[in-house]
């Protein structure tokens, strides 16, 4: 990749990815963020330059830009890229640090974020917008979906499913061979032995069902 990246989102995330993009060499042409107090600052020597929906810079991307949503809340970071992918038909681009290890036969999609000390292990599958955050572990043949967050330090062993949406917190362990539905959420520090339902909330040593 050489084109520059504009980032949609100024804050923790955003600028941890802009770290990433500048290790690889790649060249951040600013921030989109809707936050208006920010526009016309600079985080880190990039200027914010507007809102996500600014079309005076949404033209560039696909032509002279690539884009990268740096969003944790899921809703937004869905509606960023349903626009994207209408409006400019473009995929967000992958945000890898050079210090994670991705195995040749692993499957990365689009638009995540892997930070450093992430390992994606022989055959494992990530599939688009997730975030994989520091020294996260999928371990091999274990699959990802959509819009997945995965915590610092947690190790999601092989063979296991995970849905569309999942959260998992940081330092969890998910055992080989469980699913992992849509939208569940797994607590920091859990220990998951046994699949987790759609939508559930999970926590400890071993993980289970907390009712809201």
């Amino acid at each position: 990749m050489r084109n520059p990246v504009i980032i949609f989102g100024a804050n923790n995330l955003g600028r941890a990815a802009r770290d990433i993009f500048e290790s690889n060499e790649v060249v951040i042409y600013g921030f989109l963020d809707d936050d208006a107090s920010l526009h016309g600052t600079e985080l880190d020597e990039i200027s914010v330059l507007g809102s996500t929906d600014d079309d005076g810079y949404l033209k560039l991307i696909g032509k002279k830009c690539e884009a990268f949503v740096a969003v944790d809340d899921n809703k937004y970071r869905k509606s960023i890229v349903k626009m994207l992918n209408e409006r400019r038909k473009v995929m967000p681009v992958n945000a890898i640090h050079r210090a994670a290890v991705i195995a040749e036969t692993a499957y990365i999609g689009h638009g995540n974020f892997v930070n450093m000390g992430v390992k994606v292990a022989d055959n494992a599958k990530v599939s688009n917008h997730c975030i994989l955050n520091t020294n996260a572990v999928i371990d091999y043949g274990a699959e990802i979906g959509d819009f997945v967050q995965v915590g610092a330090g947690s190790v999601v062993n092989t063979g296991v499913v995970v849905g569309d949406e999942v959260f998992i917190g940081s330092g969890a362990t998910v055992v080989s061979g469980v699913k992992i539905g849509k939208g569940a959420r797994i607590g920091a520090g859990s220990v998951v032995i046994a699949d987790v339902p759609a939508g559930k909330t999970v926590f400890g040593n071993p993980a289970q069902i907390v009712e809201a």
